[in-house]
């Protein structure tokens, strides 16, 4: 599918993910259009969907979100039921902000965003252990985020 992309499509994706607010003027010099086609390209990129949305980066440590630990999750049965049992009750969890199934040695991995270690604690013992099938979990809690793609690097 990617195949369908050139050089100028790929161009205006790198720009939008830098600046989603980017006006379809600028983004139309940076990528070496005139307004007009720029638009239309940016319209078929959304219908095709390789732009998924927009949205703003928030500072969550200032919402009282910023602590994050990683999940492993062991899973007792890897049945296909078991499985999406477990999705779909993962997916209900404010608090689990990804989730990945892994190939290794464990089943899943998630971020988990929390306020603080207590509160971490508190869905640990209240939700994550409590997922369907979850046989075992460990914690690894973050001390620094080194380097985050979503977040600016102007900090």
């Amino acid at each position: 599918m990617t195949d369908e992309l050139d050089k100028i499509d790929r161009k205006i994706l790198a720009e939008l993910q830098k600046d989603g607010r980017i006006t379809m003027t600028a983004l139309a010099e940076r990528v070496g259009l005139s307004k007009s086609p720029c638009q239309q390209r940016v319209r078929r990129l959304e219908e095709r969907g390789y732009i998924l949305g927009y949205t703003a980066l928030v500072d969550l440590s200032r919402l009282d979100a910023g602590h994050i630990a990683f999940v492993q999750v062991t899973l007792s049965d890897t049945t296909t039921p078991a499985l999406d049992a477990f999705n779909r009750a993962v997916r209900r969890l404010p608090e689990v902000e990804q989730c990945h199934m892994i190939a290794g040695g464990f089943d899943y991995l998630l971020k988990v965003r929390t306020a603080d270690i207590r509160a971490y604690r508190r869905s640990l013992g209240e939700s994550l252990s409590s997922l369907p099938h979850v046989s075992h979990t460990s914690t690894y809690v973050v001390m620094e985020s080194v380097k985050d793609r979503d977040v600016a690097e102007e900090r």
